[in-house]
């Protein structure tokens, strides 16, 4: 059995993190978050990783932070709430920041920071028996992982209060109706939907969606002129590179372009 809390694995061109504590519902410990980090800090900086996939090892895709060793550091707790929560935004912000896409397939329920996590995706795939619960409240905690932040601009800040606050169970079909996640799948069809999207994600122009991925987290911090300035950049930068010519050409040869072989 492998033993390791992440398993992380890069395969032509496509990395895939698993979350591996199964045994305890992929519960985030201090060993897991470190681990995220180091995955995540590979997947920034190995510019031959085109896709990024992030899921869940056994029934669960991630309970959220790991209770029990909550309880067993006594009064030590909020020392090590707060190295926790201090360590899984380092492996967060860089997954958001990394230059290729994310593509998260939620296999089970997700829980608290586990929640966090399957909101993170770029492209977000769920199992139809998955669910999501803030679950903070029910332990007497508040929001870490992002997800004061991800979920207001994902459902708006009503369903955000509703979800959070009243800590109720929102299920895989509700979740694709409110914008939680990007599609809901049938149980055995998500590894092969999942192994579509990162074909198709890895087959794009994964430089011209690392300045989308940039335009899109911006947006809610920009005016509407300094948006509009920050596209026009964008745009005649990827114009120049190589992705951009290689587009342009394929759609006056009336043939697929080659990403891949071009270059970013």
């Amino acid at each position: 059995m492998n033993t390791t809390p992440v398993i992380f694995d890069v395969r032509d061109d496509l990395a895939t993190i698993t979350l591996n504590r199964p045994a305890v519902g992929n519960a985030i410990n201090l060993e897991m978050a470190r681990a995220l980090v180091e995955c995540a800090i590979r997947c920034e900086t190995d510019r031959t990783i085109r896709c990024v996939v992030l899921t869940g090892a056994g029934r669960l895709f991630c309970a959220g932070g790991d209770v029990g060793s909550f309880a067993e550091a006594g009064d030590r707790a909020s020392a090590l709430l707060s190295e926790l929560a201090g360590t899984l935004p380092m492996a967060v912000t860089r997954l958001a920041r990394m230059p290729c896409p994310l593509l998260v397939l939620v296999n089970g329920p997700a829980a608290g920071a586990g929640m966090s996590l399957a909101m993170a995706g770029d492209v977000v795939l769920c199992a139809r028996s998955a669910h999501f619960t803030a679950a903070y409240g029910a332990i007497g905690l508040t929001p870490d992982g992002g997800m004061s932040w991800q979920l207001p601009r994902l459902v708006g800040l009503r369903k955000a209060q509703d979800i959070i606050l009243t800590n109720r169970r929102v299920r895989a079909d509700e979740a694709e109706a409110i914008g939680l996640v990007t599609r809901t799948v049938d149980d055995d069809a998500l590894a092969q939907a999942g192994a579509d999207a990162a074909t198709s994600l890895m087959a794009s122009a994964v430089g011209a969606l690392a300045a989308t991925r940039r335009l899109l987290q911006r947006s809610y911090e920009s005016g509407f002129e300094t948006q509009l300035e920050e596209e026009t950049r964008s745009i005649a930068e990827a114009g120049a590179g190589p992705e951009g010519s290689e587009g342009i050409a394929a759609f006056f040869a009336k043939r697929a372009p080659d990403f891949r072989a071009s270059g970013r």
